[in-house]
């Protein structure tokens, strides 16, 4: 895949995440100049470090990412520089949960739905303005397994992917036929550090790796899924 998004400019939210940083690295090596969005100037630092020899088409931005006139000011500025946006991957998420609906905190539903649906919301809204007008580009947005089969313990985090995955859906149907074409992808259980940690117990091995995921990211930006619109793609490894 190496040159295939030469001279193309990707946008990665959570970019120096656990899955941000594999989606990050891996459109690098395909060629592509990449912004990434961060809260940890370690993390950036860390992923630079990591995109070797690539780290000069490497860019940060701490923004926060459910702020609509941050993230216009973000995309606005990114198009300036570059004249173009071709991708823009969301990768910003959480995850709350392990007590029962009423016993959970009254805040978690609130944190949830700004994390994983409002941060995909503005960054849409932010970068489908310059890819309308170019007549071409990429959305593709990280729900989960969740939105579709929700779990005991999790109905704040399972309700903001359901609804994530829904505005997705809808996005894809209002730009049918402009050249921008809008999907999501559903991992399960993801295999970063966090989440080995939070689950020590568990059978690592069935969990997703972040690079998989990320090559099913590069081939939904990629021209090869020009064909592929308004799609939900599960990545639940062996899980």
């Amino acid at each position: 895949m190496a040159n295939q998004f030469k001279d193309k400019v990707v946008l990665v939210t959570g970019g120096t995440g656990g899955l941000g940083q594999a989606v990050t690295l891996a459109f690098l090596e395909a060629g592509a100049r990449v912004a990434v969005t961060y809260l940890y100037p370690a993390e950036l630092e860390a992923l630079k470090t990591a995109a070797g020899g690539n780290a000069a088409r490497l860019e940060g931005e701490s923004v926060d990412v459910t702020d609509d006139k941050a993230t216009a000011k973000l995309v606005e500025a990114l198009v300036a520089r570059h004249g173009r946006l071709d991708a823009l991957v969301n990768a910003v998420g959480g995850w709350t949960g392990g007590t029962k609906l009423w016993e959970s905190n009254a805040g978690d539903l609130d944190k949830m739905l700004a994390l994983n649906l409002r941060s995909g919301y503005a960054m849409a809204r932010a970068a489908i303005g310059p890819m309308l007008k170019q007549r071409h580009g990429a959305i593709v947005n990280i729900a989960a397994k969740a939105a579709l089969v929700p779990a005991a313990g999790a109905a704040a985090y399972s309700a903001s992917k359901a609804a994530a995955l829904a505005l997705m859906e809808a996005l894809a149907a209002e730009v049918k036929g402009s050249g921008v074409r809008v999907n999501t992808i559903l991992p399960s259980i993801i295999d970063t550090e966090a989440n080995r940690k939070s689950m020590p117990k568990a059978d690592f091995a069935s969990w997703p790796k972040p690079g998989d995921i990320a090559r099913v990211i590069l081939f939904l930006c990629s021209d090869d899924a020009k064909v592929i619109q308004g799609a939900a793609i599960p990545v639940y490894g062996d899980s």
